[in-house]
C-alpha cells in the first residue's frame, strides 16, 4: 500500500478554480504507478474537470487503458496542458475544450465538438464541480447559488441531453457526487445541494436509459486533495483536510481512478443506477 501524505498540510490557499502545480505536497494522480491492462480498448471519453483533481487522475487511467480523450476545463491552461501531455504519451487522442460548463451553449457544444473529432461518445464523464465555504446562509449571494447549481448540476442536464444521441448501447454516464450527498458539510451548503441533487438525477437516469442500453452511476467521495481544497476553504482547513476520517487523510485523486474504470468498462455492464462511495472507511448511510 502507498504510503500517501498526511495532515496536518502546510497551509495554502489558492484563487478559484486553483492549479495542482501550486499545492503543497503535489497530488498523486498516477503519473509514475498506473500501468494500463486494456480495460477501455478504443472507446471514446468525454471528461468535465479533465485538467487537474480526480478528472485528471482519470483522465491518465482511461488513457493507459486505451480509450481517447475528450477533456473539458474553465481556464487552467497549465494543468490541462500537462494532462492532454499524459494522454498523448499513452498513445491516444486528446481533444482539448475550454469554456464555462455554466452556459447550456457551451455544453451544447463541448458534445458536438467531441462527436465532430471522434464520431460518437462512449463514456460521459460529469466530474466538474464548483464550491465555497460559507459560514452563514445570509453570505451566500443569489448569484453564488445559482452559479453552484449551474455548474454543478444544470450542465450536467444539459451534456447528458445533448450526447445520449450519439452514445450506442454498451455505453456509460459516471456523474461525480459526494460523501455530502448523505452527510451534507453545513459550511459547503450549495455544494452539498447539488451533490444530493446529482446523486437523484443519476438514479433516475439510469432508469430512463436502461433501454437503450446506457448504464448511469454515480461515483461518491470522501475527502480528495484537488485544487479545490485550498481554493475553497480557509488555510486552517486545508492544514487538517482528511484528518477526521478513519484513514486519516484525504485521498490522493489516483486512489479513485480504479471505481472511475470499473464503471466504464464493458465486463461491468450489469452495474447501473449505483452509487460507488470512496470514503475512507466513513460510511455513507
Amino acid at each position: 500500500m502507498t504510503d500517501h501524505p498526511t495532515p496536518p498540510f502546510p497551509e495554502q490557499q489558492q484563487d478559484l478554480p486553483g492549479s495542482f502545480l501550486e499545492m503543497d505536497p503535489l497530488p498523486d494522480h498516477g503519473e509514475d504507478s498506473w500501468r494500463g491492462a486494456n480495460r477501455l480498448p478504443e472507446r471514446i471519453a468525454l471528461i468535465t474537470g479533465g485538467d487537474s483533481g480526480i478528472g485528471r487522475a482519470v483522465a491518465i487511467a482511461y488513457a493507459r487503458e486505451g480509450a481517447d480523450l475528450a477533456l473539458v476545463c474553465l481556464n487552467e491552461d497549465r494543468d490541462m496542458a500537462d494532462t492532454a501531455r499524459l494522454v498523448r504519451e499513452a498513445g491516444r487522442r486528446c481533444l482539448v475544450l475550454t469554456g464555462d460548463l455554466s452556459s447550456p451553449a457551451f455544453c451544447r457544444d463541448v458534445v458536438a465538438r467531441t462527436v465532430a473529432e471522434f464520431g460518437r461518445i462512449d463514456i460521459l464523464l460529469n466530474n466538474a464541480a464548483h464550491q465555497r465555504s460559507f459560514a452563514r446562509i445570509e453570505d451566500i449571494s443569489d448569484d453564488e447559488w445559482r452559479h453552484t447549481f449551474a455548474v454543478n448540476i444544470d450542465a450536467m442536464f444539459h451534456l447528458t441531453k445533448a450526447a445520449v444521441a450519439h452514445m450506442p448501447r454498451g455505453s456509460s454516464i459516471i456523474n461525480t457526487a459526494s460523501i455530502n450527498s448523505d452527510q451534507p458539510n453545513p459550511t459547503l451548503l450549495a455544494y452539498a445541494t447539488t451533490k444530493g441533487a446529482i446523486q437523484n438525477f443519476t438514479l433516475g437516469l439510469a432508469q430512463m436509459l436502461a433501454d437503450r442500453g446506457i448504464r448511469a452511476n454515480v461515483m461518491a467521495p470522501g475527502p480528495v486533495w484537488t485544487p479545490l481544497i485550498p481554493a475553497s476553504m480557509p488555510a486552517e482547513k486545508v492544514a487538517q483536510f482528511g484528518a477526521d476520517y478513519p484513514i486519516g487523510r484525504p485521498a490522493q485523486p489516483v486512489e479513485l481512478a480504479s471505481a472511475y474504470v470499473m464503471l466504464a468498462e464493458a465486463m461491468s455492464s450489469y452495474v447501473s443506477g449505483a452509487t460507488i462511495a470512496v470514503t475512507g472507511g466513513k460510511p455513507m448511510m
